[in-house]
């Protein structure tokens, strides 16, 4: 919100392009080897040691060689020096960053998720203090690119010192031997990522190419807020996909009990954040960016839909992948981006960025409508009465907090928000959507209780 406020939107849409474009490039510096050694060490806590040190060795010569390609990049693509310089420091960054990736990782499939927490939350105050202190000091558009390095460089440095706390000092080594099937088992993660990121920000140099960088800021104000918004399945990705993967060797049943309570939930938060969006996007923009951004309003207003297709598919995303066919959405994740790329292409030079918002809503339901459609020929399907009476009673839900948004849309934002929602979630008390099960879990979770057997 500073930044954004602080930069303006064409300086704030440089800084966007910057991060769209070094984020499709980060992908090289992984390719899935992260997501594999989740899943593997999760079913194997002795393959920790042997997969951390071979795949630090990995993600080097990944990071060196896609330093170079992203350095030929953006010079043959011609943007001015003051561009490149900010592409080059985020792209460093992305480089710490995926050092990171490689310790949560390994604390990820130990199930110790707390570390992980913590080091998202010191990436997130150490950017804000930065941030502020760029500001106070009028640092120019550069200036405001070293924040993210040296946020990725002091979560380093305490990913660091958490492995040596747990007594956990793997060797670095690289054994071809045992990186070949590594690699060719990494590849459908790989793939997925990278055509993920692609999908998520070709639409960002698209339109600097097309409309330029100020059209990016509007764009990316609004997607920006959508892309917070995915930190819920993700914390829940985070915990549920290791546990997921034990299960599919060890407890068909707990599998699919997690699944389809994920699923649901998911269902339970996207509705209502898709519609209460919807309704409050100007004031939302207004107050968060500033009148300089109220183009971004009717984006907020389209791209929230993407988020609740998301929040849908997570669960189904996460089955497939946790039973070992991360290959289906390889190829979903490639349909996806060819549709992306085409429909933005068609919709950027006659709509700008509305255009590329509805294309991004568009790709999202091919996407998340064809895993979806493997998962059910797969065997793993959610009966369809369980999903009909499901979302009629969130769909009524939703209704009455519509109302309640349309009739109190004079009360203050913050205030307005928290008190919609607990209208909503009166309505599902009142409409009998949780379940005994439902119940239970949560009780577990409020008071930190012990999980539920896996049997």
């Amino acid at each position: 919100m500073y930044t954004a406020r602080y930069l303006g939107p064409e300086r704030y849409g440089t800084i966007s392009f910057a991060l769209a474009f070094t984020a499709i490039f980060s992908v090289l510096t992984d390719f899935g080897l992260s997501q594999l050694t989740v899943r593997e060490v999760a079913r194997n806590k002795s393959l920790a040691e042997k997969y951390f040190g071979n795949v630090l060795i990995a993600k080097l010569l990944l990071a060196v060689t896609t330093f170079g390609m992203v350095v030929a990049a953006i010079n043959l693509m011609g943007y001015p020096s003051t561009t490149a310089k900010v592409v080059y420091i985020i792209f460093l960054s992305v480089i710490f960053g995926a050092f990171n990736g490689l310790f949560t990782s390994t604390f990820q499939a130990f199930e110790r998720m707390e570390y992980q927490s913590i080091g998202s939350i010191l990436n997130n105050v150490s950017m804000l203090v930065a941030a502020l202190f760029a500001i106070t000091h009028n640092f120019d558009v550069v200036g405001f690119a070293y924040i993210y390095l040296i946020s990725n460089l002091l979560v380093l440095a305490f990913n660091s010192a958490v492995s040596l706390r747990m007594h956990f000092r793997p060797r670095p080594e690289l054994d071809w031997a045992f990186l070949k099937p590594v690699f060719k088992e990494a590849i459908p993660f790989g793939l997925t990522g990278f055509l993920g990121m692609v999908y998520t920000y070709e639409a960002s140099i698209i339109l600097s190419f097309f409309q330029g960088n100020e059209v990016v800021g509007w764009y990316n104000a609004a997607y920006r807020l959508v892309l917070m918004l995915l930190f819920v399945p993700n914390i829940i990705n985070v915990v549920i996909y290791p546990v997921m993967s034990r299960f599919y060797v060890s407890s068909h049943d707990s599998l699919l009990f997690v699944y389809k309570k994920y699923f649901k939930y998911m269902q339970i938060i996207a509705f209502p954040i898709g519609i209460g969006t919807t309704f409050l996007a100007d004031r939302i923009i207004l107050t968060i960016f500033g009148n300089g951004f109220a183009n971004s309003i009717i984006a907020l207003k389209i791209l929230i839909w993407t988020l609740v297709f998301t929040f849908s598919g997570s669960a189904f995303v996460n089955l497939l992948q946790s039973t070992n066919r991360q290959s289906v959405i390889t190829r979903m994740s490639a349909i996806s981006v060819v549709v992306n790329v085409l429909t933005n292409l068609v919709l950027i030079p006659k709509f700008s960025y509305v255009g590329s918002s509805i294309a991004t809503v568009i790709t999202e339901v091919v996407l998340v409508g064809g895993i979806v459609f493997a998962a059910y020929r797969s065997g793993y399907g959610i009966p369809l009465s369980d999903l009909k009476y499901d979302t009629l009673k969130i769909l009524a839900s939703c209704l009455v907090m519509s109302a309640f948004l349309v009739y109190f849309n004079f009360v203050n934002l913050l205030i307005l928000i928290i008190s919609s929602a607990m209208v909503y979630f009166a309505a599902i008390y009142f409409f009998r959507l949780l379940d005994d099960d439902d119940i239970l879990l949560i009780k577990q979770v409020l008071r930190l209780g012990r999980p539920m057997n896996e049997e």
